[in-house]
This record gives structure tokens, C-alpha cells and sequence, in this order.
């Protein structure tokens, strides 16, 4: 039984991991919207019109992407 117990929590633990990445992906896209388009126009802002949070956003987005790719790929986790 305890068996049992386990793996009902271990489950919600699982489904969690698929959250992340698309949650980082709407955080850096509505950083991006709701950037100031002032500070993208002052001088030396950069080649890249976004900012560092949009970009740490995107960053960690990428870092927690590996549950959609062992999905995508087929493979199955060994349960503990």
C-alpha cells in the first residue's frame, strides 16, 4: 500500500516539471510587451531590443525544457 501512496504523489511532482517552461515563455513574453520603449531607444541599449529579465526568462524557459523533450522523444521515466 505504501507502494501506492507513493506513486499518487510522485505524479502531481511529475506534472509540475511540464510547467515550468511554458510558464518562463509567458513571463518573458509579457516582459517583453510591457517593456519601456524609451530605454530600448536610449543610446547604448544594445543590439537586442529586450531585456534582461525577458532574457533570463527565456534562459530558464530553455533550462526546464527537458520534460517536453524526453515527452516529445517517446521515452518513458523509470518510476521509483
Amino acid at each position: 500500500m505504501a507502494t501506492s501512496v507513493a506513486t499518487r504523489k510522485a505524479k502531481p511532482a511529475r506534472m509540475l516539471a511540464f510547467a515550468a517552461s511554458p510558464t518562463f515563455a509567458l513571463m518573458a513574453g509579457i516582459d517583453t510587451s510591457t517593456a519601456s520603449h524609451a530605454a530600448m531607444c536610449a543610446a547604448g541599449s544594445g543590439p537586442l531590443p529586450i531585456g534582461g529579465m525577458t532574457v533570463m526568462y527565456l534562459l530558464m524557459s530553455l533550462f526546464h525544457l527537458s520534460p517536453w523533450l524526453t515527452l516529445a522523444s517517446g521515452r518513458r521515466q523509470a518510476r521509483a
